[in-house]
């Protein structure tokens, strides 16, 4: 009997302790389990599917109510991909905390890119030196999700930084338009043969989404950059654009702040301020004077009030069949100002337009040049201040060479439904709408 108490005795401490071990394993494997899982969940996260919206979103559709953002019944349904986009314009800057304040009278640099990460290293690294850079703000508009593209711009640090991607991209929607239908016609063909979509360009050819989606970005960029961000609508200075193969040099941002300060004395007549000259294989005439000519397409700026002459012009500019925002502009939208469109720049250039070898600026002496990701372009020391005189005159050139009356265009833009999806972004943000009949 004794015995048989002894054994129960020491049989329940043994129970006991198998218990206590079996939780223990127990607590292990679940630690373990909630480890691969979360894991799995951190993995997941940087694909490319759901890194897209990464930053915190609850203020959002607040943003869009203030937005008064106007979806028209004429706007192409959106896939799944663009509303995730269209969504991330709606946050506030990044780096605030690095740069809470902007500096009075700041002048917006907006760069719009599309697919070009190794020319996009050498912009962004361009843009680091820029002195007072960390004063304002600097928006990028992408025309197409591209996860280098984006990953380049999120390592920015030197300046508060807005992202904005074109929701009506046609990179962004892979079997509708504004992307590619099935049923939609190319080339020459005939619509009534092929019983196909679309309407051609004056040469007879077809859309393509690729070509077209440069007139569709630049357009979208500037009504929601001058009338939609809450950031910019209510903006009246100056606004810096600039592409993804625009070198810009240290002392652009100074610069361009003489001459827009400068332009309403020296030049009332002008309509901009330029970093360079309009002839992308000048690097400048060296003069001790201020530079009047036609407005170039490399580091150009102007205000709202030269906005709202362009926004009025919104028809001529969707209606003009030419692929090209910067000759649809030279070739009818400037003209029909009814004067002489004018930007003043400096004497030597602040920024540089570059590419592949051979494409723009070939390969001569003073000219940029991209090999293999690797840029030569000469900075010298007086590209590094401020080298525009406060006294100096004003050299105007008359006459210049363009696009002269009854140029019609270099074709690409003939099709109805480009047309009216450009009048749409026409009147996103506007009250009064612009009339789409064709």
């Amino acid at each position: 009997m004794v015995s048989s108490t002894i054994m129960a005795a020491y049989k329940k401490p043994r129970l006991r302790l198998r218990d206590v071990a079996l939780c223990r394993l127990l607590s292990v494997v679940f630690v373990t389990l909630c480890g691969v899982l979360l894991l799995i969940f951190l993995l997941a996260s940087n694909s490319t599917s759901t890194t897209i919206v990464t930053h915190d979103t609850d203020n959002v559709d607040a943003y869009h109510h203030d937005l008064k953002f106007e979806k028209g019944h004429d706007l192409p349904q959106q896939s799944d991909l663009s509303l995730r986009l269209e969504k991330i314009n709606g946050l506030p800057p990044r780096n605030l905390d690095l740069y809470p304040t902007l500096a009075k009278n700041h002048i917006i640099v907006v760069l719009y890119v599309h697919n070009r990460p190794q020319y996009l290293k050498v912009v962004v690294e361009s843009l680091s030196h820029v002195v007072g850079i960390g004063e304002t703000l600097l928006i990028v508009s992408h025309d197409g999700y591209f996860e280098k593209m984006n990953k380049i711009i999120e390592g920015i640090r030197f300046c508060q930084v807005k992202q904005i991607y074109a929701p009506y991209s046609p990179h962004l929607f892979s079997d509708s338009f504004p992307g590619v239908s099935a049923d939609d016609c190319k080339d020459k063909d005939d619509a009534t043969e092929k019983h196909c979509k679309g309407n051609p360009d004056q040469y007879g050819n077809h859309r393509s989404p690729k070509i077209v989606s440069l007139k569709h970005h630049w357009w979208w960029m500037m009504n929601t950059v001058w009338d939609g961000l809450r950031e910019t609508r209510d903006h009246s200075g100056h606004i810096l654009f600039i592409e993804e193969d625009h070198f810009i040099f240290p002392n652009a941002y100074r610069n361009l702040q003489i001459l827009t300060s400068l332009k309403p004395k020296k030049c009332p007549d002008c309509y901009a301020a330029n970093l360079a000259p309009s002839d992308v294989n000048s690097r400048g005439e060296g003069w001790a004077s201020l530079i009047a000519e036609r407005m170039g397409n490399v580091g150009y700026s102007f205000n709202r009030t030269v906005w709202k002459k362009i926004h009025n012009k919104a028809r001529e500019f969707c209606f003009f069949d030419d692929y090209n925002w910067d000759i649809t502009m030279w070739a009818t939208v400037y003209p029909s100002f009814g004067s002489p469109v004018y930007s003043l720049r400096g004497p030597r250039t602040s920024a540089v337009h570059f590419g592949k070898c051979g494409l723009h600026q070939g390969q001569g002496e003073n000219k940029a040049c991209m090999d293999n990701g690797m840029v030569n372009i000469n900075v010298e020391q007086s590209d590094t201040v401020s080298n525009i005189e406060l006294d100096w005159n004003v050299h105007t050139y008359e006459n210049q060479p363009g696009y002269k009356a009854g140029f019609k265009g270099w074709g690409g833009w003939g099709d109805h439904r480009d047309r009216h999806l450009c009048l749409s972004f026409a009147n996103m943000y506007q009250s009064t709408r612009i009339a789409s009949t064709l």
